[in-house]
């Protein structure tokens, strides 16, 4: 087949804030207006996404993926979290699982430069290459690498929550991505049904117990901006950047944080790794300039360790939920627990 991949409240500590969190801001704010997917904890608008890397049984047309190949898309589907018969399906349009003569599948390249069972482009697999049977060795012509590192690479792009987005940076061709499935399906009777969230996924609107009304308010202004694209410099409200995003949600309640990244990062409160609460902001060191005690990003903490974050331009979702416990993360600030935003708290809630 044609190839194609070239890569909070933390407590606020005083009694005039809690009664804010819980009183006055949904009724000063019209919290309600903001509220993700028809409220936090669930409704329309968002994909479940509970069952997306579920491993199905085999069906009778399985028994035509030869023993070994769909051995190694089974392990690699369960460990990667991609359904097996996802992996089976590009192994089958891309090579029928190695048994095809053309040229780039036991070896060279084909015309467009990919070779190897998954057809991998060399580059492209350098970068995700899994040595899966741990012989020290990384070939893209051995399938106990290429499976793996075909599921590392459909992870990367957003499987198995969007898995039709995944399959597309496989081979940027709709036709294909519909091939795919369509294998599939055949290997496991028909029933699949492929998990595509769009970046709006149900159990991300979930929050801790207990998360007052103002950082509720907070964080759904944040989580009504998936979808919306990331443009650097941006300040909504058709589209953001990662600190505008944020600077635009604590507005919402009132409170002014600075502009940028570089800014926000001395604003707040420092709170240890471990400690972080719903609405704490979480920095990494990315991007131009930055370093581990000048963090060039930003998101917000809901919890679970998840942050709603807006990522990059060609980040998929731009603006959506991720995990902020990465390699770069630098630290955790609370701008809440300020004395003037707590003072700032006491004042709104005075005038109700």
């Amino acid at each position: 087949m044609s190839p194609r991949r070239l890569l909070l409240v933390g407590a606020l500590g005083v009694a005039a804030v809690m009664f804010v969190a819980l009183v006055f801001v949904p009724i000063l704010f019209g919290a309600s207006q903001f509220l993700f997917g028809g409220g936090i904890g669930g409704g329309g608008g968002c994909v479940n996404v509970a069952g997306a890397g579920a491993q199905p049984a085999a069906a009778a047309d399985a028994k035509s993926v030869p023993v070994d190949y769909l051995k190694l898309y089974q392990e690699a589907g369960k460990k990667y979290g991609i359904p097996w018969n996802v992996l089976a399906g590009v192994g089958k349009v891309e090579t029928d699982h190695g048994r095809s003569t053309m040229p780039g599948v036991s070896s060279g390249e084909n015309y467009a430069g990919a070779g190897g069972p998954m057809q991998f482009l060399d580059a492209t697999f350098k970068a995700f290459a899994v040595d899966g049977n741990k012989d020290g060795k990384k070939d893209r012509y051995d399938p106990a690498d290429a499976v793996p590192t075909a599921a590392a690479y459909l992870k990367h792009n957003g499987a198995p929550e969007r898995m039709r987005t995944a399959i597309f940076q496989y081979n940027h061709s709709w036709d294909y991505v519909d091939l795919v499935l369509d294998w599939a399906k055949r290997y496991v009777g028909g029933e699949f049904k492929a998990v595509q969230a769009n970046g709006i996924n149900c159990e991300d609107n979930e929050l801790p117990a207990n998360v007052g009304a103002l950082v509720k308010t907070i964080i759904a202004f944040a989580m009504a901006q998936r979808g919306k694209p990331y443009v650097f410099g941006a300040n909504g409200p058709d589209a953001y950047d990662c600190s505008s995003l944020i600077q635009a949600a604590y507005r919402q309640v009132g409170l002014n944080l600075p502009r940028t990244t570089f800014e926000q990062w001395p604003f707040g409160v420092k709170i240890a790794k471990g400690k972080e609460q719903p609405g704490d902001l979480v920095f990494f060191n990315s991007g131009p300039g930055t370093s581990p005690d000048n963090p060039g990003h930003v998101g917000m903490v809901i919890g679970g360790g998840k942050m709603i974050v807006a990522s990059c331009s060609a980040c998929v979702p731009a603006i959506g939920v991720k995990t902020y416990k990465k390699p770069n993360w630098v630290g955790v600030t609370r701008p809440l627990a300020r004395p003037d935003f707590k003072k700032k708290v006491s004042e709104l809630a005075a005038r109700q």
